[in-house]
Order: structure tokens, then sequence, then C-alpha cells
């Protein structure tokens, strides 16, 4: 049977509160104590640092830096999306009929890279914290922990979460139209209490249209991953070496 428009959105929809629910709840068994709300601050700050590190190229790139900082911040960073995601929660029905399906499938992805992110952070500061490393990580004691925590396919679900992301919002940069839809909804956006939702279409849009083709950047970020993921299980040494 051929799937229609509404079909997609309703799947996207069904994806999203999945998604949701699961994030919530971890967020708030690790919010729930503020010691381990600041170790997941300090590992996600270590991440971060490392993806500067390792995509120094791509960030300095005027025709890729834009994307990679949305990349790095808004779809796989340090930042908490629990306002973004609580946002989305409250008007979901409204997404549903309001956005094109490729804008909400946006969302639904990364919506599930942020659930599926909690649950590997949250996994990966109790080894950490049994290492007694927690507050001094380096590129030793994170790769102890990653390997501990193992979950190697969900390590790799990640990875294909952000290609997957990147591919819709490269589809959804073609859509000319959505420049003048996206600029008209801002100041209403934000009046009704949907600024970070905006915020991250908006950006995520205007970095993609900006790049132009986006799959020399997809394939970069996608490769230099998997072939991380691999030293890392497979215990090589200097695993960060050269990204």
């Amino acid at each position: 049977m051929k799937t229609t428009i509404n079909d997609e959105k309703q799947q996207s929809a069904e994806a999203l509160r999945r998604h949701l629910q699961t994030a919530k709840l971890l967020r708030q068994q690790i919010n729930a104590d503020t010691e381990s709300a600041r170790d997941r601050l300090s590992l996600r700050e270590w991440q971060a640092a490392r993806l500067v590190k390792s995509y120094t190229d791509l960030l300095a790139s005027e025709r890729y830096g834009k994307a990679a900082r949305f990349f790095f911040s808004d779809l796989y960073g340090p930042k908490d999306f629990s306002s973004r995601d609580e946002e989305v929660e409250r008007i979901l029905p409204m997404l549903v009929a309001m956005l094109p399906a490729s804008a909400l499938r946006t969302i639904a992805l990364a919506v599930e890279l942020d659930a599926l992110t909690e649950f590997l952070d949250l996994a990966m500061v109790a080894e950490l914290r049994a290492a007694g490393r927690i507050g001094s990580i380096d590129e030793n004691a994170y790769a102890a922990a990653y390997r501990a925590v193992g979950h190697r396919s969900e390590r790799e679900r990640q990875i294909l979460l952000m290609r997957d992301a990147g591919e819709v919002l490269k589809q959804l940069a073609q859509r000319s139209l959505l420049t003048t839809a996206l600029k008209l909804m801002r100041r209403p956006a934000h009046l009704a209490g949907l600024g970070e939702l905006h915020e991250f279409l908006e950006k995520g849009f205007d970095a993609f249209r900006q790049m132009g083709d986006a799959t020399e950047f997809l394939d970069c970020i996608e490769n230099k991953e998997q072939k991380l993921l691999i030293k890392l299980f497979d215990s090589a040494k200097n695993p960060f070496a050269n990204g």
C-alpha cells in the first residue's frame, strides 16, 4: 500500500511521542540528583570539546562551518534539550497539522537522538564514577568507560540518526518557500512560548540551505564517527588521533 503524506506525519508523530517520553524519564532520573546532573554536564562538556577537536576543519570552513556548529550544538552536543522537547510535547497535534512531513521527521529524529544520547550518557557517567574519573575525564578514561558500557548497536544507531537527520534537513533546505514561512513564524512562535523549537528548525534549515549539497559534509561525519567507534571497541592505541 502506498504511503501518503498523512501516513508519514502520523508515523513521525507516534515516534515523537515515544522518544519524548523516553527522554523525559531519563532526564528525570539523572536530574533528581544534583551530583548526577553535574557529572553528566562534565561528560557532555568533554564530548563537546572532543567534537571541536575532531572537526576543526569543518567548523573553520566557510561552506560547512554553520552546519557543523548546528550539528555539534543543536542536534548533538552539551546543550540541554528539555525545553525544546517540552514545547514539542505541548503542541504535538498542532505540529502534525502545520508542519511539512520532512520538518516533522527532522524533529522526530532529533528527539530520538536526544533520548538515545541521554541513555548512553547515563551509562557513561556510571562507569566514569566507578573508575573515579568523572572529575578528570581524558581520552584513556573515556575510551575505557565507552568499552565498559558497550551497547555497540546503540552507538551505531546514534551515528545513523545523525546521518538521517542531516539527510532530511538536506531535503527540507531545498524548499525555498520555507525560508519565508520560518521568518514569518519567528515572532508568533516566541510569543507562544515555542522559541526553542522554532530556533532549532530555523537554524537547521538556514545552515543546510547555505551549505548547498550536504553529501560530502554528512559523509565526513558518518565515516569519521564510524572509524572512531571501531577503534574504541577494538582498544586501538590513540583512538582519537587524527579525529
